[in-house]
């Protein structure tokens, strides 16, 4: 019996779950509530994949993350006065935050060559076209890594211009859709490039845009979303806002990452089906942002069947064919029409377009 109300889930067969950052399975572990009073989302626990994944969402930080849930601690509880995660020592040691580590900004220049066989570069270029692409690349420090015939790598680079994690994600080239079969094509630069004692603490994809270099966006207001390619999309259809992601429902959606949206006006545009879920992360953003609030434009307008799929806002604005997607059925279909383009030197004009 242990001594701390909230702790880890004690293993047994089939205990450990799905983790909510690398998608692998049998490895992640729940926080349990001793008295049963509060029952803690799927997302608060860790993962067993510490140097890979690293994981690791404590009950702490989810009541700091939901202020009402809180309120439901007795005073002592609320002040500190129980602990809440048990401790791996018997004897009370100072807390010590852990240094963050954090990657050679020349590995992402190096990475952010051989587009030609990054297969979500080439979806991209059918969607956008290649000047576009390359363009949205470069802003969001895209690179191409060796797994997986060319996966993406999403970099985290905080507003200080420090590279925090770099995410490899395999994709498919035609759709545009996330490798899942025959296994979850997710992993870690640090990982695989067996960076010792890497500790990773992660940032919201595309922070790096709110630095003060990038004034050009200053007076934009932020959008987030969960996935890194959503950002991508948005940001190529939508301009108007600085899109960010935090790379899941989850994710690195917490207290602490969403400090470098200090006064900024905010939106969030949840996945469908998360919509209940990120709005209750609103207190967490308003304590911090000049504004915030969050979108619920996918579930007004949403089918059942598109909200059983769980859209995104980027499944909405990829559902009808760009023109750049329009020609190259076309010279899928004619290839000679490609021959004709390059002999005459032609270029497709988007009339519908709105820069």
């Amino acid at each position: 019996m242990t001594e701390h109300r909230f702790h880890l889930q004690k293993y047994r067969p089939g205990s450990k779950t799905v983790c909510p950052e690398c998608g692998r399975k049998s490895c992640f572990t729940h926080y349990i509530d001793e008295e049963g009073e509060i029952a803690f989302p799927d997302h608060v626990g860790i993962c067993d994949h510490i140097n890979s994944c690293g994981y690791h969402y404590t009950p702490k930080e989810y009541f700091r993350d939901n202020p009402t849930v809180k309120e439901k601690l007795n005073e002592q509880e609320r002040n500190g006065g129980t602990p809440i995660v048990a401790k791996a020592l018997a004897k009370p040691q100072p807390e010590q935050k852990p240094q963050i580590s954090f990657l050679p900004s020349d590995w992402v220049e190096q990475s952010m060559r051989r587009y030609d066989i990054n297969p979500l570069y080439r979806y991209f270029t059918k969607v956008a076209g290649k000047e576009d692409t390359d363009r949205l690349f470069r802003l969001y420090r895209v690179g191409t890594s060796r797994m997986w015939g060319g996966a993406a790598v999403f970099w985290q680079i905080d507003r200080n211009g420090n590279v925090r994690a770099g995410k490899i994600m395999g994709y498919d080239a035609e759709t545009g859709h996330r490798i899942k079969e025959p296994f979850n094509q997710v992993s870690w630069v640090h990982s695989v490039r067996k960076v010792p004692d890497f500790r990773m603490k992660q940032c919201l994809f595309g922070e790096h845009l709110l630095s003060d270099s990038f004034a050009v966006m200053s007076a934009k207001p932020v959008a987030i979303v969960e996935s890194e390619k959503t950002a991508l999309v948005a940001a190529l259809f939508i301009p108007d806002f600085i899109w960010l992601a935090t790379g899941g429902m989850h994710g690195c959606f917490n207290g602490e990452a969403v400090q470098a949206l200090d006064g900024r006006e905010v939106i969030l545009f949840p996945d469908l089906k998360a919509t209940e879920e990120w709005r209750r992360r609103l207190p967490m953003l308003e304590s911090v942002c000049r504004r915030a609030t969050c979108s619920d434009l996918l579930e007004r307008i949403a089918t059942n069947e598109q909200r059983s799929q769980g859209l995104d806002i980027a499944d909405f604005l990829l559902m009808e064919d760009t023109p750049q997607m329009i020609l190259a059925r076309m010279i899928e279909r004619n290839p000679v029409l490609l021959t004709f383009i390059d002999t005459f030197d032609l270029e497709l004009v988007d009339a519908g377009r709105v820069e």
